[in-house]
């Protein structure tokens, strides 16, 4: 009989629920399936009793922040505002175990509380497209991948949602073959299990039916620049084609100008960093690409209906 395995997932307030279901579940799965207690797990939370997720429902808990036992393989489980919830308790936490030898890794946007207790400088590290922003402002010493998952690193990470089920799924067919695996998809009506090196987010081809290799090279240019946008001149030159040119494909591809789509990104990250960090407004501003902190405002206000003071203003 095989040795059985013990999960400790560590729930964050305000976690997401998805995430924690995607990851759990193939896990029990895996145990009625193969007929045997492959896997055992046990739920952790900062206070011992019970964590509240992202939809508010509230799940109830074995244990605290006690020391773990040999063998066991502690995960944490995050998700919205994670840096409200980030408390000195759980970094210390973390580090005692990581001191121990505990194997550590986290999923949706745990790899930020593992990022802040030290652990991730220089490591691939996978974390949910929607923290990207924060996290290249906050460590820019971590190796950010847009991977669904990570495992070929000291510490495990995966992206939110059903990333959890890609990483639990590739971890069982490693330690139990791709046929439990498979049979453990299959109950769970996943066909469409994903490889970590998968990108997260669905590509810009297939979101707009593009095929079409200066676009997408246009694109990823935009998304590289946005501390420093180019001109659609300067865009246009790097890709070896014309102004004019530039300007068509991106008015047939996606009905809108280069100057305004890059507009839009340089927004919508501005919008996540108000959101997600303790950023100043200047300080956002500058690292969305724009000199001037009264015409990011101006800017933001005509897209967003709200002064981005008064948009942190109302999430708080």
């Amino acid at each position: 009989m095989a040795e059985t395995a013990h999960f400790v997932f560590l729930l964050v307030e305000n976690f997401s629920h998805l995430a924690f279901s995607c990851a759990l579940e193939p896990l029990r799965i895996a145990n009625l399936l193969s007929g045997q207690e492959l896997y055992r797990w046990s739920l952790a939370s900062e206070d011992g009793v019970s964590a509240t997720c992202s939809n508010r429902s509230v799940t109830l808990v074995h244990r605290g922040l006690e020391p773990l036992d040999r063998g066991d393989r502690l995960f944490l489980i995050s998700g919205i505002h994670v840096q409200r919830h980030t408390t000195p308790a759980i970094l210390n936490y973390l580090r005692r175990e990581r001191a121990a030898g505990t194997p550590i890794g986290a999923i949706c946007s745990g790899a930020y509380v593992l990022a802040k207790a030290g652990f991730l400088d220089g490591v691939k590290t996978a974390i949910h497209w929607e923290y990207h922003d924060l996290f290249m402002e906050d460590f820019p010493e971590v190796d950010l991948v847009r991977n669904v998952f990570v495992t070929d690193a000291k510490f495990v990470t995966a992206s939110g949602g059903t990333a959890a089920a890609d990483l639990m799924l590739h971890l069982i067919a490693l330690e139990h073959g791709k046929d439990l695996a498979t049979a453990v998809a299959d109950q769970m009506v996943y066909n469409a299990v994903r490889e970590g090196t998968a990108a997260q987010r669905v590509s810009l081809q297939s979101r707009h039916g593009m095929r079409n290799d200066h676009m997408s090279r246009a694109i990823a240019l935009m998304e590289a620049q946005i501390e420093e946008p180019m001109t659609p001149f300067e865009l246009a030159d790097r890709l070896g084609i014309s102004t004019r040119q530039l300007e068509r494909l991106f008015g047939k591809y996606l009905n809108t100008s280069p100057k305004r789509y890059m507009m839009e990104m340089r927004l919508h990250r501005a919008r996540n960093l108000i959101v997600q960090t303790e950023q100043s407004i200047s300080e956002i501003a500058m690292a969305c690409g724009f000199t001037s902190t009264s015409h990011f405002s101006k800017v933001f206000r005509a897209r967003y209906g709200v002064a981005p003071i008064s948009h942190r203003a109302t999430l708080g």
